[in-house]
């Protein structure tokens, strides 16, 4: 099908759908054929033709077959359904308007003048005249169908998915045009809520509207569209329980988009266009940080990532990636995710200066290599166990990785004369209920007694030591949301531990924006922490996965309770209230008050947590982690007995 052919089509929007009025038309050509080729078939079986003045017979049938035709397909709007959706209904409109046309034409015989008498040869002529047209507007309905699939399949080739933009904002307008020569989606228009933009259109793009779940699967048939396109998450959000959930009823489906300048300015990237996601609806503002007060501070840097394969870690890669670092240096033991973050960095950034490192933050000989070969002047330490129920069954591990680990890059920071450390905590290290909480806890502890002894001169070096606590991470490796999207994928059951459990949560993109900025706004030793909004409830999160993968929860996908994991507790705690907390110059981010300990305590404690850990004393070690974090208090959990 060539490219002329394929726009005379959609300027006609015959893409979508046949015109009613085109559609009555070829019904009137087809029942006249009909009426013809019945007459004709009469004056072959029947010689002569027992009908006064036959020419004129002629003339008058026709005539009768069109009025009485036009008629009932008025009366009973069978050119007003949509063809590639006909059903039962539709054909028995269609017999019955046939039918209709024959008792009409019985009655104007029944009045002719020059009708005397009836005979064998018009019950003939009216029953072939039946048969004849229901036949015909059936084939005819059946040839339009398949020629609309064989169209939309050439069309599909060259427009892709047919969409309508949500909105009618600068960047829907922008991204329309954008989509205007894209071969893998073709703009139909664009959606809005309410009737106020009716029949207008915008740059030659129809705005057609929706009212409720019936009007969007009324647009959704009737113009064949594949699915409504967000260019903003602020939209996305605002639409998640009106649009969102009828898209979802009416197996529409739901894309996104980020904005336009992230485009390329030659062509459109296919991959930028995606189905819109759990994370693109967080339940709150997303938090905004200037990234040019970033950018200048970490511009022309040596940065050296611990953890940089973790799902902090790379995105945090990829964000120094865009801020001309002069090196990046990323620090993992996990070789696999280690060398895939490689390729991907080489693919997006050829021009960064970077290098993967194979180490464990436990072994302080490797941490001498990477400090003085490279000389990092900032230090990003993201390595970590994070799992709760895995860490409470393993605590030894969590405190010699996430403590001892801690430690060791922290004392590397003061020995190689770093300007400044950003330790990654947790939203668990706050009145912590499980073991990987309390041991994000004692680090913090560590490292802001180590920086506050270099202020006060105890300590000799430069380094500043920030910490940053959030909350958890959506889509990060082994949250609830990949579980969840693969639990879907599998057709369920859907899995969550309590109905009422609640948790803060954050994108991957926010918390490494808030990584950054509490490094840039840090004058040392602070514990920085998210307002993170209202708690979400994730049995309310796992319905809207459900939901936007098109399936109806409880119905089509059960969600299962399971209990309580070991250390998990229902409710997280508050990270940031006036009480707690003290105001930065970053309205969503404040600094935690927390009791502080002296440097000399804090060593000799983690020296003995280490000891205790490789020996694998746990009773004795979870014992002295209680007496140095007083408010760890065991949930769910064989060490509460400690508590």
């Amino acid at each position: 099908m060539t490219m002329r052919m394929v726009k005379l089509l959609r300027k006609l929007h015959l893409e979508n759908y046949l015109s009613a009025r085109i559609v009555l038309l070829i019904d009137l050509v087809v029942t006249l054929t009909a009426s013809a080729i019945s007459l004709l078939l009469l004056r072959l079986v029947f010689n002569p033709l027992l009908v006064p003045h036959p020419s004129q017979f002629t003339v008058q049938w026709l005539l009768m077959a069109l009025m009485t035709s036009l008629t009932f397909f008025y009366l009973l709007k069978t050119y007003r359904s949509v063809i590639r959706h006909s059903t039962l209904r539709e054909i028995g409109r269609l017999m019955t308007a046939s039918l209709g046309k024959e008792f009409g034409m019985l009655l104007l015989f029944a009045l002719h003048p020059d009708i005397t008498s009836w005979n064998i040869q018009l019950t003939f002529l009216l029953i072939a005249d039946t048969m004849i047209t229901l036949i015909m507007l059936l084939l005819v309905r059946v040839a339009m169908f398949t020629a609309y699939n064989i169209i939309k399949r050439r069309l599909r080739k060259t427009s892709g998915r047919n969409i309508l933009i949500y909105g009618t904002s600068d960047a829907s307008v922008a991204m329309a045009q954008q989509l205007h020569n894209s071969s893998h989606y073709s703009v139909a228009g664009f959606l809005t809520y309410g009737k106020r933009l009716r029949n207008h259109a915008i740059n030659e793009f129809r705005v057609y509207y929706f009212l409720n779940e019936d009007t969007l699967d009324y647009v959704r048939d009737h113009y064949d569209i594949d699915a409504v396109l967000f260019t903003s998450r602020k939209d996305a959000r605002s639409e998640q329980n009106r649009l969102i959930r009828y898209a979802a009823e009416c197996n529409l489906g739901v894309l996104f988009t980020p904005p336009i300048d992230q485009m390329r300015k030659d062509s459109l990237n296919r991959s930028l266009v995606r189905e819109i996601n759990i994370e693109d609806l967080l339940m709150r503002p997303e938090i905004e940080i200037s990234m040019e007060q970033i950018d200048s501070h970490f511009q022309g840097k040596r940065v050296l990532v611990t953890g940089a394969a973790g799902s902090i870690g790379s995105e945090l890669c990829r964000q120094l990636a865009k801020l001309n670092v002069a090196e990046l240096i990323m620090f993992d033991n996990a070789e696999t995710p280690i060398h895939n973050l490689r390729l991907k960095m080489q693919e997006h950034f050829p021009d960064l200066k970077f290098t993967p490192i194979i180490g464990d933050v436990r072994l302080n000989a490797r941490l001498d290599y990477v400090f003085d070969k490279f000389r990092p002047e900032v230090v990003f330490h993201a390595a970590a166990y994070k799992h709760v129920p895995l860490m409470e069954e393993n605590p030894c591990e969590a405190v010699y990785v996430n403590v001892a680990g801690s430690r060791n890059v922290a004392d590397k920071c003061i020995e190689y004369g770093v300007e400044k450390m950003v330790m990654i905590s947790t939203d668990k290290a706050v009145n912590p209920t499980n073991i990987m909480g309390a041991t994000k806890r004692i680090a913090e502890i560590y490292v802001q007694a180590l920086g506050l002894a270099v202020a006060r001169g105890e300590v000799e070096g430069k380094t500043k030591f920030v910490t940053t606590r959030f909350g958890n991470v959506l889509g990060s490796n082994g949250s609830v949301i990949p579980l969840f999207r693969e639990q879907i994928a599998q057709g369920g059951p859907v899995t969550v531990t309590h109905p009422d459990i609640t948790r803060y949560f954050m994108t991957i993109p926010e918390a490494c924006r808030l990584v950054m900025e509490a490094a840039t706004m840090s004058s040392g030793n602070e514990i920085f922490v998210f307002d993170m909004g209202e708690p979400v409830r994730i049995a309310d999160m796992a319905r809207h996965m459900i939901e936007l993968a098109g399936f109806i929860p409880d119905k089509d996908i059960e969600i299962k309770y399971t209990g309580l994991r070991p250390g998990e507790k229902l409710y997280e705690e508050v990270l940031a209230n006036e009480e707690n907390t003290r105001p930065t110059s970053h309205g969503r981010i404040r600094i935690a008050n927390v009791r502080e300990m002296s440097y000399t305590e804090a060593k000799q404690t983690i020296t003995e947590l280490e000891r205790l850990s490789r020996e694998v004393d746990v009773i004795a070690m979870v014992r002295l982690m209680k007496r140095c974090v007083p408010e760890f208090k065991s949930e769910n959990s064989k060490f509460k007995e400690l508590d």
